[in-house]
């Protein structure tokens, strides 16, 4: 199961915004893309704004190929 690629595209930040939105990432064990990404599901989500939920991806290493070595 291969997951979709991602949607990037720029994004210009105030230094201050971005070292805040550092920080909250840190403190949550996350990147800060993700960390945005988080912020902007809540963010929706109080508004009404119905957004699929993510992809499950796997964690960990994956598994070995049978037919590999």
């Amino acid at each position: 199961m291969t997951a979709k690629p991602k949607k990037a595209f720029p994004l210009r930040l105030e230094p201050a915004l971005y070292e805040a939105l550092e920080r909250a990432a840190a403190n949550e064990f996350r990147s800060v893309n993700a960390e945005v990404e988080v912020l902007l599901r809540e963010a929706l989500a109080r508004r009404g704004v119905k957004v699929a939920p993510p992809e499950k991806r796997k964690r960990g290493r994956p598994t070995k190929n049978k037919n590999e070595g």
